[in-house]
Parts: C-alpha cells; sequence; structure tokens
C-alpha cells in the first residue's frame, strides 16, 4: 500500500510540478507540500485535504471509540 507521502510525491512528478508550483495551485503553503512527502506525522487534516484535492481524494478523520473494560 503506498504512504499518504509516495501517493502525493508521485502524482505531483506525474503532472510535472515543482514542490513550490504545486503549493501554489494547491494553495497551501510549500512547507505544508514538504512536510506531506517528508511523510511527517503532525500534519493539518484540512490542509492534507487541499493537496489531495489536487488529485480528486479526501481524507476523513478517524473516529476514536473507547476500548471497554470488563
Amino acid at each position: 500500500m503506498e504512504t499518504l507521502a509516495q501517493f502525493v510525491k508521485s502524482r505531483r512528478k506525474n503532472v510535472k510540478l515543482t514542490q513550490e508550483k504545486f503549493a501554489e495551485k494547491a494553495g497551501v503553503a510549500l512547507t505544508v507540500v514538504r512536510k506531506i512527502e517528508q511523510g511527517k506525522k503532525n500534519l493539518n487534516l484540512d490542509k492534507v485535504n487541499q493537496v489531495l484535492r489536487m488529485f480528486g481524494h479526501e481524507l476523513g478523520p478517524v473516529l476514536m471509540k473507547p476500548i471497554e473494560e470488563n
């Protein structure tokens, strides 16, 4: 399975855009694209979705369910 970093980087390269141009087209800061492509863990979901929408994708929040104790 492809990671988020691999997905974004490969799709960006497929459309032949630099990180700078891609960030501009996605409406995010260059640092957002760099952090995603570097696989950083602490990312803003809204910013990630702005990037993913460039490829027709979006992530949703993961809902945590409390563990029931017996």
